[in-house]
């Protein structure tokens, strides 16, 4: 029976050796690497910038405030890119490593192009400008509109056409309203047969009420 146990307790032992020995090795040359990302010219973060570690194609971005973490291998190298900046590598060194951590304050160059200057014109020619500009009628502005609209003649104009005066078409428009907040969500009376409406009809008929007020 003993002889079992102690068996037992040496293929324990064993096996729990081997798995720590392949652990081991799994997690060997692995870093935690870490660091932030500043602009050259301002020594301010650059956010959501792509950090990519080209041998394992994985990586990560930076935060709001420049800094990024992921886990990478010794020597593997590492791209830096962002909009506005040029693309910047880093090589992670497989010396000077304390522990399992490494941290770096990547700078990134600003990526600026400079254009040409072009020059657009609305006319094929300096003669054509020339003409544009003394013979083109400039509309009025928005003041002059509002002061033409505004003229007592006009204003005659319109007041002319309206039949009923200011007051009477604001409680028009109010009744309308009023009927519209009281009858929303179903549908108005139809008072085509309603047979009060009809009675004032014809007594308005037979009362002349529809008569030419000329004649």
């Amino acid at each position: 029976m003993w002889f079992k146990n102690t068996l037992f307790f040496i293929l324990l032992l064993i096996s729990s050796r081997g798995f720590s020995q392949s652990d081991s090795s799994y997690y060997e040359g692995l870093i935690q690497f870490s660091g932030v990302i500043v602009s050259s010219d301002s020594v301010n973060p650059v956010p959501f910038a792509h950090i990519i570690d080209i041998n394992t194609h994985s990586g990560t971005t930076s935060d709001y405030f420049g800094y990024f973490s992921f886990v990478a291998n010794i020597g593997d190298s590492v791209r830096f890119s962002s909009i506005g900046y040029k693309t910047s590598y880093f090589h992670i060194p497989d010396t000077l490593i304390s522990g399992d951590n490494y941290s770096l304050i990547q700078v990134m160059q600003p990526d600026t192009i400079m254009l040409k200057e072009a020059k657009i014109y609305p006319w094929p020619s300096k003669e054509q400008f020339a003409d544009a500009f003394v013979n083109t009628v400039i509309p009025n502005d928005d003041y002059k509109r509002a002061e033409a609209n505004l003229n007592n003649e006009a204003m005659i104009a319109y007041a002319e056409q309206i039949p009923m005066n200011g007051q009477m078409n604001f409680n028009w428009q109010m009744k309308q309203v009023q009927s519209k907040l009281y009858y929303a969500g179903q549908y108005p009376p139809n008072n085509l047969l309603n047979p009060i409406a009809w009675a004032k009809f014809i007594k308005a008929w037979k009362d002349g009420d529809f008569k030419s007020k000329d004649k």
